[in-house]
């Protein structure tokens, strides 16, 4: 009996709290994606039982209900007809799934947002750095030559100017002049403050601005105007290099600034009024309230972290909350603890603690990157966890660990249980700047300082690897990339054809599903695996109807029996045929390639087409779906396989 669509779309609104409890609504080829406003209210017992929902799911902030190609979109437009909201893109529901998650997932979001683009640079510098720093501290000679000057201006641009990079990366998510971003950081790291890494150091202070007191001078705007202490509109005049969230909250501040004077400023005069007040406006909120909220942060920090290491537990403490102040660009005050203890007793016991915090963070960033299917993220964390080892922490900080917040956690942890060990066991260092595998070169007993490193790596390497799950990633720009890679895949298709090659099956193709239906052919070259072995649950499951999986040897698609063409994926990724006796039939390249927003996939026909066993329906870039990080297994399910008897597969 065909499924009532009007039905099964009524029935879905009235038990997911009516249209009023849905905030957008989406399908792919084989799923209604939905994002609900308050998930109480979902009858979820009744929902299953839904006629036509075959499976539901929660993922990524979206209730997704599984009812099969050919029938979502017939459902979804229903749904859209009972509710009467309008079609709505994946990519417009993943945002509004997006603004639906807690605030602190939101700002997660963001810091990743700004510091995936500029990772490559900070990887590259990071692991530069580490290798420059170990090189000047085994050899005094090759420390004082010109190389190694040229070589650490190399590594550790930028980090100098790191604030500039933020605040460039930092517009583009949110919406504001990159320019004007480029002038509020370069300003965070004028030559005419105190370089943000000297701020504890009073001798740099004294140096700096030729005094004696050793004092960081302020510029005080308004006069001594007071508030029982604070002066009004008093700068201090520091710089703020090592810093990234000062800096993303400035161009935030900024990006909103613009965009309001943008609306209120008539077009006559907006081009030199919007700049000029938004540069102004910025510059003068941020020195004179962001920037003294984190000096005051940075003396309390520096106070605690002082008291905090005379005690066992107090180390431990400072181990997990290090990686915190790695974050808020606190921790290269920390040098003024270390000059302080070789001055007083002649050993550096903070560097264990610190070295334990960066190596634990290494351990969980290797985890991500040993644990992770993406390419991309792959090829980012392997590099970042090298960086941590050395003792630069901030590419794998800002890059992974930090964006995914749980591999943070289980490094915060490994470096409280290290920085434990490195206090009751009182090894420490006879110089400071240098943690990590570097350190060895300041210890004083390497032994016990190996077993340091191994419980801090090792104990956040196992909890990442254990507690961390990589999500489904979020494709970017993939639409673009797709239409790009599908023209010359068309293209490359158009040549054979013009050479008199066939553009119709050239294997063999074997019968792999009966049934009292018909046959269906192999649709694309390749190894068959049974439907259970697929690497995704809801296929392996047999939710969508039982059928096969290929392990694909070249990426084309081939019709598996006359038919017509029922669906095809906005992602290009999957194609529904009916075929003889009304058998619908999904074929769905890849698993999870949704997300690929058709980048590497080309579809040869369109819904309503007469095709013929054989005939060439899709071309897909194997290697592409692999770089995605997704199994390449190409789906073929029979999905109203319950309609019929005696199937069998293979």
């Amino acid at each position: 009996m065909a499924l009532d669509y009007r039905k099964c779309a009524e029935e879905i609104v009235a038990n997911i709290g009516g249209r009023e409890n849905v905030a957008q609504a989406a399908h792919c080829a084989t799923r209604l994606r939905l994002v609900i406003k308050d998930n109480d209210k979902i009858n979820k017992s009744v929902l299953e039982n839904v006629d036509g929902v075959k499976g539901m799911f929660e993922n990524n902030g979206q209730l997704q209900l599984i009812i099969g190609t050919g029938t979502v979109n017939k459902v979804y437009d229903e749904f859209l007809a009972v509710t009467g909201m309008s079609a709505a893109t994946k990519d417009d529901v993943k945002a509004a799934a997006a603004a639906k998650q807690p605030a602190w997932k939101r700002a997660l979001k963001s810091v990743g947002d700004v510091f995936v683009p500029i990772l490559p640079a900070i990887v590259a510098s990071g692991l530069l750095m580490g290798v420059v720093e170990a090189l000047g501290k085994v050899s005094d000679d090759f420390a004082s030559t010109d190389w190694y000057a040229f070589l650490d201006m190399v590594a550790n641009t930028a980090f100098a100017f790191l604030p500039v990079i933020v605040a460039v990366s930092a517009a583009r998510v949110f919406g504001g002049n990159v320019f004007l971003a480029a002038v509020i950081g370069l300003m965070m790291v004028h030559t005419s403050l105190l370089n943000g890494w000297n701020v504890g150091s009073e001798e740099a202070i004294n140096s700096f601005f030729g005094i004696t007191t050793g004092k960081i001078p302020t510029w005080n705007l308004f006069g001594n105007l007071q508030i029982g202490d604070y002066v009004v509109g008093s700068v201090s005049r520091q710089g703020y290099q090592g810093h990234v969230i000062p800096v993303m909250i400035a161009v935030w501040l900024m990006s909103k600034i613009e965009k309001w004077l943008h609306k209120h400023v008539p077009e006559m005069i907006d081009l030199f009024v919007v700049p000029i007040t938004t540069v102004f406006l910025t510059a003068l909120i941020t020195f004179v309230a962001i920037g003294p909220v984190f000096s005051l942060m940075e003396n309390y920090v520096l106070k605690g972290a002082k008291w905090l290491v005379q005690f066992g537990p107090g180390a431990m403490i400072m181990g997990a909350l290090y990686p915190l102040t790695v974050v808020m660009g606190l921790h290269h005050m920390y040098n003024v603890i270390e000059a302080g203890m070789l001055s007083s007793v002649g050993l550096n016991t903070w560097m264990p603690i610190a070295s334990a915090a960066n190596f634990a963070q290494f351990g969980a960033c290797l985890a991500v990157g040993i644990k992770c299917r993406q390419a991309k993220l792959k090829t980012v964390a392997i590099p970042s966890s090298m960086s941590a080892a050395l003792g630069i922490t901030e590419p794998a900080i800002f890059g992974v660990n930090f964006r995914f917040m749980k591999p943070f956690v289980c490094g915060m942890v490994g470096g409280a249980a290290g920085s434990l060990f490195g206090a009751l066991t009182g090894i420490g260092a006879t110089a400071y700047g240098v943690t990590g595998i570097p350190g060895y070169l300041t210890i004083d007993n390497a032994g016990l300082y190996t077993v340091l490193l191994l419980i801090s790596g090792g104990i956040a390497f196992g909890l990442t690897m254990f507690v961390w799950k990589e999500e489904t990633p979020e494709a970017t720009g993939a639409v673009a990339k797709g239409a790009a890679a599908g023209e010359k895949i068309a293209a490359d298709a158009a040549k054979k054809v013009a050479a008199g090659l066939p553009d119709t099956a050239d294997f063999d193709q074997k019968v792999v599903i009966k049934s009292s239906a018909g046959e269906i052919f192999q649709p694309t070259p390749g190894t068959v695996i049974p439907y259970t072995e697929i690497p995704d649950p809801t296929f392996a499951a047999g939710t969508l109807g039982e059928g096969i999986g290929v392990q694909p040897t070249v990426g084309v698609v081939y019709a598996p029996y006359d038919g017509e063409i029922s669906s095809v994926a906005d992602s290009k990724h999957a194609i529904g045929i009916t075929g003889a006796n009304d058998q619908e039939l999904l074929i769905h390249v890849g698993v999870d390639t949704v997300e690929m927003n058709g980048d590497g996939f080309n579809t040869l026909v369109a819904e309503g087409d007469q095709v013929k066993k054989g005939q060439k329906l899709m071309e897909f870039d194997i290697e592409k779906i692999k770089a995605a990080g997704h199994p390449d297994t190409v789906v073929v399910l029979l999905t109203n396989s319950d309609d019929y008897e005696n199937v069998t597969i293979g």
